[in-house]
């Protein structure tokens, strides 16, 4: 069975494991408007009796390169004129799901994609794939509820680190710290991350539901308050001149020159 909610796929093949694919390739950009698409097919896999699990994937290069703040993907920048209140409004949807998520990395989880990739319950990546939370490279601050999600996954001073300088990690390095649950090559990435899911889908569902909501209890609300504080950052910080130099080296591909205003 197929079903599509604006630029996300899903899949329900009869092995309790379904696939919803994200289409924007080849980087994968967000929007509202995707993030509420996808939040509207988890919470009708919620409601499915042969869903148990779910692998998130995208079509394309890569995973998620999270917003696109410099026009590359030639779409309607979603951050400004209040754009980022109704990303981060869909965003915690995402964290209400009941149907445990399995995300397969490939290619890039940049800034917001990491975001994505974080409000998974595992990653499974291949050794190519680019973890990065790069915001403090754009002169910005992190959002999609990072505060509260990349602590949890890597512990509070590997988080800081890497929000701090906002470098890019391998696969493998990201095994070997925790943010990624698995690795597998590429050409295997989505068979080892349905494998991951049908494992989990081979346990009593409502046994899988109760120990994930107690495991993640409150979590939805921290990530709701977490993207509350970083949105003001985040408004904050649009307005520095840092930022605007940040989003411009960026685009021109070049190291930043910040001066601090």
């Amino acid at each position: 069975m197929r079903k599509t909610f604006g630029d996300v796929t899903v899949t329900v093949d009869g092995d309790l494991v379904a696939t919803a694919e994200i289409h924007r390739p080849p980087d994968n950009f967000f929007d509202t408007a995707l993030i509420a698409s996808l939040a509207d097919a988890y919470a009708w896999l919620d409601e499915r009796p042969d869903a148990w699990a779910i692998v998130l994937c995208s079509e394309g290069k890569h995973f998620c390169a999270g917003a696109d703040l410099t026009g590359r993907s030639g779409r309607a920048r979603p951050v400004g004129a209040g754009g980022a209140k109704g990303l981060y409004a869909e965003a915690v949807r995402l964290f209400e799901t009941q149907t445990p998520v399995v995300a397969a990395v490939q290619g890039a989880a940049v800034g917001g994609g990491l975001g994505l990739a974080c409000s998974a319950d595992f990653r499974v990546a291949s050794p190519q794939a680019r973890f990065c939370a790069n915001f403090a490279r754009l002169g910005f601050h992190h959002g999609f509820g990072l505060s509260v999600t990349l602590p949890a996954i890597v512990g509070q001073q590997r988080a800081l680190e890497l929000l701090y300088t906002g470098r890019r990690m391998g696969g493998e390095e990201a095994a070997r710290i925790g943010l990624a649950d698995r690795l597998a090559g590429q050409d295997e990435l989505r068979a080892a991350a349905h494998q991951l899911a049908s494992e989990i889908a081979g346990s009593a569902p409502l046994a899988v539901r109760s120990i994930r909501a107690a495991m993640r209890e409150g979590l939805a609300d921290r990530a709701r308050d977490a993207m509350s504080r970083e949105l003001a950052e985040q408004e904050r910080l649009r307005q520095t001149t840092d930022f605007a130099e940040g989003v411009r080296a960026s685009a021109e591909r070049r190291t930043p020159r910040f001066e601090g205003r």
